[in-house]
């Protein structure tokens, strides 16, 4: 429903704004940052439309420096969005393999230069694991999910993988913990009333 409420409320500019997202992937002269700020602006305005308040707290949490990696608890869909609407500092992103081929999250993947990993294939992740590191290593920031899945169970969190922080740890930078609350609502809950949720950036 909430989707769907994004979509009737924005339907004139639906395809501009799809177009743009496209783009993002597919220009050779558009900027990382430039791509960033185009999805942030979009993100926004979809984010109005579903009557989705975003309520952030800590972003002066975040480094000086750019090359930090932020782990969040992982709830749903959302996740990235509410990233993508709070976070002031660009920022790409690692998927699960399965989450790739999701229309418009593939789009949004692409056009930030983000990565997906296939858990069951032990080269294939290695791969994705030295790559990030070397763009995080270049100043780069990324938005890791250490749950690897997301919780089915509200605000409760699964167990970390202690393998998603080996991007942090081999490219010795800051690890963000961020914690998000009511995120699952958003997409789960039924109905178009309000919905807020929360995202906080805790200190390094």
């Amino acid at each position: 429903m909430r989707i769907a409420l994004m979509v009737i409320r924005l339907i004139i500019k639906v395809p501009y704004y799809f177009f743009q997202i496209w783009w993002c992937g597919k220009s050779k002269t558009r900027t990382f940052e430039e791509s960033f700020q185009i999805m942030k602006k979009i993100t926004k305005k979809a984010n109005r439309a579903g009557r989705v308040i975003v309520e952030s707290y800590g972003t002066e949490n975040l480094p000086k420096e750019d090359g930090f990696v932020m782990f969040p608890n992982h709830q749903g869909m959302f996740d990235v969005l509410v990233f993508l609407d709070s976070c002031p500092r660009p920022f790409a992103f690692v998927i699960k393999k399965e989450a790739r081929n999701i229309i418009l999250l593939k789009q949004v993947a692409d056009g930030l230069g983000s990565y997906a990993m296939d858990r069951e294939d032990v080269r294939q992740s290695m791969k994705v694991i030295n790559a990030v590191t070397e763009d995080v290593k270049a100043g780069k920031n990324f938005l890791i999910f250490p749950e690897g899945t997301r919780s089915k169970n509200g605000n409760q969190m699964r167990e970390f993988h202690a393998g998603s922080f080996k991007i942090a740890s081999k490219a010795k930078a800051p690890i963000v913990p961020v914690a998000l609350i009511d995120c699952y609502k958003v997409f789960d809950q039924k109905g178009c009333k309000p919905v807020s949720m929360q995202i906080h950036y805790l200190p390094v």
